[in-house]
């Protein structure tokens, strides 16, 4: 499967959150190259939190490379036998959300995250191309309630 935005996402866990599910609704991306979807609803107890809007937008996009790149043999070195250029392919996630910064005034809180792959591990290493994605991906989720923490309070302890 793809990469895509679900319709329903189960948020991970946070401090005072119970449960929190984001219901998202396609939208136009931002280009060709991405998916992009806004969160329409809220489930579960989030006390606070808003859906999209002009004001305050909370949308999540994901990216592929406008080309992909792969290895090509004028990049060998026909001495050493090494490349001495290994093009890259960056997938990316981005999620964007309206904050409140002080009473009636908002910016923009972003996370990204990108994966950046060297072009010839997709065919050359899929197993560890998907290792690297899980373990980001596990090691991410293990702490979002940690993230939320340090994000809040400054504090990795």
């Amino acid at each position: 499967m793809a990469m895509s935005i679900p319709a329903s996402i189960t948020g991970g866990a946070q401090t005072g959150f119970t449960a929190p599910t984001y219901t998202t609704v396609a939208d136009q991306a931002p280009d060709l190259n991405s998916k992009q979807a806004i969160v329409s609803a809220l489930g579960g107890t989030q006390a606070g939190v808003t859906t999209h809007s002009v004001q305050s937008p909370f949308t999540c996009t994901v990216r592929r490379p406008g080309t992909l790149k792969v290895l090509l043999a004028k990049f060998l070195n026909g001495v050493t036998g090494k490349f001495t250029k290994v093009p890259r392919n960056a997938y990316g996630v981005l999620t964007r959300k309206g904050l409140l910064i002080q009473a009636g005034q908002f910016d923009v809180g972003i996370i990204r995250t990108t994966i950046d792959l060297p072009a010839g591990a997709d065919t050359a290493d899929p197993a560890n191309v998907r290792a690297l994605i899980s373990a980001h991906i596990g090691l991410l989720s293990a702490n979002s309630a940690g993230a939320g923490d340090t994000a809040v309070t400054g504090s990795l302890g």
